[in-house]
């Protein structure tokens, strides 16, 4: 849904995009014939998961639960010659399938087709689109996608591109941001380019006054946290992130350089975390304001699973090293399964469905401690 915003502005700092007519008829193509499964009378959906799709093995136990209606391989292996068509890698595709399972039930035809052959009438190329695909699986598999996405994209397509637009791009360039940067800057706020310049001159005098200088790697970041935003309602957060973790002006300063986000998130996300970090897992402020990504990190998805897998490990003495959870929940999915599940099969055999069920918000027997 937001990649039509980075496609709008793309055709502002380059030439447009070529046409993606070949592409699509070329994905098209590879998903009339798609290759067929062997046995699609025995079809096994969660098998099919972790040998065609490339799903690990928990990721296929929680995936097959919402494909259940499926009976045959063909479906599926259409919708995978689609996502190869537009050029999506395996890897790539098993990350659409683990984000959004019941996209392997959508009509080729009937659905993404005539999705992409209207994002293409937009101006998108294939790699655009794919990107989409990988974004956002179960707004694509919807064919309302392109009105949302005309309407949300309007403030962008509407405005006066020599008298705003562009003096707001080439103030940020001057800022030391890239094209690229631009982009994704306004993916989830376009309104940047679209306001007054003076007003982005603030926005930036902003970013720099929380410690984010301009030209580092952290600028857009840092932009992105304070647009928009009253130096009385960023000062407001500051002061309650200070309560909320127990940090020093110093140790704030630190946490919201590093990780200029904390800026954005809600009270109630903070205040949930702080009491997890604190109470469970035994975590120092200080320790916090250091690692301040790991505030990022979803709590029913990522931090709590994986803190109950390292703490099980330990107190069964299957983990021989000292395994932080910051260290933890940086691995991916696959990572962490490979190397911290799956190890373990025999001692273990219930370690791989219990962190699926926690990963769904569940409190399996053996991660109830006391």
């Amino acid at each position: 849904m937001l990649r039509l915003r980075k496609c709008v502005v793309s055709c502002i700092l380059s030439s447009p995009s070529t046409s993606a007519i070949s592409p699509l008829r070329r994905l098209l193509s590879a998903a009339a014939s798609p290759p067929i499964s062997p046995n699609p009378s025995s079809f096994a959906v969660e098998d099919y998961l972790v040998g065609t799709c490339g799903l690990s093995r928990p990721q296929a136990l929680k995936a097959s639960k919402k494909l259940s209606h499926l009976n045959s391989p063909a479906n599926p292996d259409a919708v995978l010659a689609f996502l190869a068509g537009l050029g999506l890698s395996g890897a790539d595709a098993a990350a659409v399938v683990a984000k959004d399972p019941q996209f392997l039930g959508a009509k080729v035809d009937k659905t993404l087709a005539p999705v992409v052959a209207g994002l293409t009438g937009l101006g998108l190329s294939s790699p655009e689109i794919a990107r989409i695909v990988s974004l956002t699986p179960d707004g694509f598999r919807r064919r309302s996608i392109l009105s949302r996405l005309l309407k949300r994209s309007s403030c962008l397509l509407f405005s006066d591109l020599d008298k705003v637009v562009k003096p707001n791009v080439v103030f940020l360039r001057e800022c030391g941001l890239g094209d690229c940067d631009i982009a994704k800057l306004c993916i989830h706020g376009p309104r940047m380019l679209t306001t007054n310049l003076e007003r982005v001159r603030a926005m930036v005098t902003c970013a720099e006054g929380i410690g984010v200088p301009r030209g580092s790697a952290m600028f857009r970041k840092a932009l992105h946290a304070v647009a928009f935003q009253s130096k009385e309602k960023i000062a407001a957060k500051v002061d309650y992130l200070k309560n909320t973790f127990r940090w020093s002006d110093a140790e704030a300063s630190i946490a919201v350089r590093k990780y200029p986000g904390l800026l954005r998130k809600s009270k109630e996300s903070l205040k949930h975390r702080s009491e997890f970090l604190f109470s469970e897992v035994g975590l120092e402020p200080a320790y916090i304001a250091h690692r301040p990504e790991i505030l990022s990190y979803s709590m029913e998805g990522r931090l709590r699973p994986r803190y109950y897998v390292i703490k099980f490990l330990k107190q069964s003495g299957l983990l021989d090293r000292d395994l932080s959870l910051y260290s933890a929940v940086k691995m991916t999915d696959k990572v962490f399964v490979e190397k911290l599940i799956c190890p373990h099969k025999e001692a273990a055999a219930h370690l791989a469905e219990d962190y699926a069920a926690a990963c769904k918000g569940e409190v399996p027997t053996n991660f109830r401690f006391t």
